[in-house]
């Protein structure tokens, strides 16, 4: 399955969906003028990505900042990871949000809770010990 990699813009998160790397993230910002056109490529290949995933995906989410419409395509995002770890795969998300900023830490914390998916809590600080 081919990659798919978004450059990052000042407006626009940097996507990397690598199966064969096993490198799932998206980092930055979001808040793209058409939400649906930006993330539905993503959704189509996380799609079909999830008919047959590797043995383990971890997909990290490193958002300095994000509006509320991309906030509802992140939630298809992890509705799709759902289902694969509904069907038995092995997957989790990796959320990683500055140790000062309630605002991701809190929307890491809502996301996991309205999910059925190991959701791991990473502050910068943590991830750099």
């Amino acid at each position: 399955m081919d990659a798919l990699n978004i450059k990052g813009t000042a407006e626009t998160p940097n996507i990397i969906l690598d199966s064969g790397a096993n490198v799932f993230e998206i980092t930055g910002k979001s808040l793209p003028e058409d939400v649906k056109e930006f993330y539905n490529p993503v959704l189509r290949w996380m799609k079909a990505y999830s008919e047959a995933p590797n043995p383990k995906t971890t997909i990290k989410i490193k958002m300095e900042y994000f509006n509320t419409a991309s906030s509802k395509m992140l939630l298809e995002l992890f509705e799709i990871i759902e289902e694969m770890y509904k069907a038995g795969n092995d997957v989790e998300v990796e959320w990683h949000y500055m140790e000062d900023d309630e605002d991701m830490h809190d929307a890491g914390n809502d996301y996991a809770d309205m999910l059925e998916v190991p959701f791991k809590m990473l502050n910068y600080q943590q991830i750099s010990r």
